[in-house]
């Protein structure tokens, strides 16, 4: 097992792609004895991770979330970056896999050999982002991977989750000015570090500046969730691959701005913290429902609950108390 251990870990150090799929796919299993061998992994992976530049994106339906990420993606890798694409699609709830390959939607990039793109499934959790997201994240950049995007499915509640994970938010929007904001939640956008405006060609171009504009009055009227650094809004036409100098620009001024003020190691360590706490919750949870006296209760209690005959607080009580019994 540890000459196994060492030996994925010398593949993955190497950029090996094959034995990368294979650690993420071990990460990822819900077998026991996987989870010790991922965990193994992940520890001598450690020491050589953390060093990528972590980019969340986010946004509106139709907004061109994946064309951008490769016109995105290709700009990096000709500046001599290497880049990883954890792009989560939509997943069937029953089978919890995906559905939509993210290779066939980001074809150029996924065939370049400075690229990786992992399409992840749901598995029915919310906002479609992988549990294991972080995990995989830190195999990336233990391979050499130095700018690691994570993509979101829609605008919903998935955007917290993310921005808890990456070091720099950005959203994209179409250029739809005035259109209640394109039903973006005001929480939403507080997050996002960066504001992009894509489609901004053609006959939409003078739109798209009057959107910007909007958007920048919005963005005002927020609290900044950084000292250091006030949110930008720009445009792009990631169809005609333009815009993504001045966003990459952007993205650099940023993250000099915030090592400079010492927020960008706060942030990491922060969002490390909150990362052990919410696998506490996630393994009490599931302690939890695996509990045998709890699982005989639950059906009676939930269809107590939905029938209106009793108080949800009470059927929580008597889980709890039962978990605690046992």
């Amino acid at each position: 097992m540890v000459r196994n251990s060492v030996y994925a870990q010398e593949q993955i150090l190497q950029g090996n792609r094959r034995a990368i799929a294979k650690a993420i796919t071990l990460l990822e299993s819900t077998r026991p004895e996987s989870f010790e061998q991922g965990q193994e992994l992940l520890e001598s992976l450690l020491p050589h991770a953390g060093q990528a530049l972590r980019i969340g994106i986010t946004g509106v339906p139709g907004v061109g979330k994946s064309t951008f990420i490769e016109a995105f993606g290709l700009f990096l890798i000709e500046q001599r970056h290497r880049v990883a694409v954890l792009a989560v699609d939509p997943s069937s709830q029953l089978t919890g896999g995906s559905i939509m390959g993210d290779k066939t939607r980001m074809n150029e990039l996924a065939q370049h050999p400075d690229a990786f793109i992992r399409p992840s499934p749901s598995s029915g959790i919310m906002g479609g982002v992988a549990r294991k997201t972080r995990e995989t994240m830190l195999v990336c950049e233990a391979a050499g991977y130095d700018v690691v995007i994570v993509e979101t499915v829609g605008v919903g509640q998935s955007e917290t989750m993310v921005a808890s994970m990456v070091d720099l938010f950005l959203l994209l929007m179409l250029p739809n000015a005035g259109d209640e904001l394109q039903g973006i939640k005001k929480g939403v956008l507080e997050l996002a570090d960066l504001v992009v405006v894509n489609k901004s060609d053609g006959k939409q171009e003078s739109l798209a500046k009057t959107t910007q504009a909007e958007y920048r009055k919005a963005l005002h009227l927020l609290p900044s969730t950084k000292t250091a650094w006030t949110p930008q809004i720009l445009r792009c036409s990631a169809l005609e691959k333009q815009g993504m100098d001045k966003i990459w620009e952007a993205v650099r001024n940023f993250r000099n701005a915030l090592q400079n003020s010492g927020e960008w190691e706060e942030q990491r360590q922060t969002q490390t913290g909150k990362w052990m706490w919410s696998l506490v919750e996630e393994g009490l949870l599931t302690n939890f429902c695996n509990h045998q006296e709890i699982q005989k209760q639950i059906p009676e209690l939930e269809q107590a609950v939905e029938s209106g005959k009793m108080l949800p607080t009470s059927a929580a009580r008597n889980l709890l108390d039962s978990w605690h019994i046992g």
